[in-house]
């Protein structure tokens, strides 16, 4: 795909990105009007099959679904087909790698409650958005986020975080450790490298 193409559909959606923004295969990128995207240098957004070996089940998706909501993508951040949801809000640090298929969603998609779900669907409009429970997401600096993972809303990794494949995280984590499971639990901290 030519990414100069490409970022003429950025620019007319409102949508900041920094020098050296590569694109790998076609992104679904969509900011809604009044919401914020802004992706930083050297980012390179991988979405066709051959782009990433672990085997990209879809495009990149980068997407925020209502007027106040924001993405902000670091600089040298690295994504492979994954999907990137904010209501609220979403900050991913610079350096972090986001492997191949990761979901990093910041809201549930609807109510749990039956009633409040029912509402929704009988909305002809599509349902009111302040209805779904949503909390930011902020991963810190220089993280890798393996293959497969589901981030949850309100999750906070710190700087240095290392998030196994497949895990599902929810919570805080602090800064160095490595989270693995599901639900994510930290399974060791890494040495800092002054040490």
């Amino acid at each position: 795909m030519n990414s100069n193409y490409y970022k003429i559909i950025l620019k007319l959606q409102h949508i900041h990105y920094g020098r050296n923004l590569l694109l790998k295969g076609c992104p679904v990128i969509y900011n809604k009007a009044g919401a914020e995207i802004t992706i930083g240098d050297d980012v390179t957004v991988k979405s066709s099959f051959l782009s990433n070996l672990v085997g990209l089940y879809s495009r990149t998706i980068i997407v925020t679904r209502a007027p106040e909501a924001y993405i902000r993508i670091g600089s040298g951040v690295g994504i492979s087909g994954a999907t990137i949801y904010a209501r609220r809000g979403i900050e991913i640090g610079d350096n972090t790698a986001i492997g191949g298929n990761c979901k990093i969603l910041d809201n549930d998609f609807h109510p749990s409650e039956t009633e409040l779900r029912n509402r929704m669907l009988r909305d002809p409009r599509g349902g009111d958005s302040d209805l779904i429970p949503a909390k930011e997401i902020r991963i810190g600096r220089d993280c890798f986020i393996g293959c497969n993972t589901i981030i949850l809303k309100g999750t906070v990794l710190g700087d240095g975080c290392v998030v196994g494949a497949g895990a599902v995280v929810s919570g805080t984590f602090p800064p160095g450790c490595v989270i693995a499971g599901n639900p994510a639990r930290i399974v060791r901290t890494l040495d800092s490298p002054e040490t």
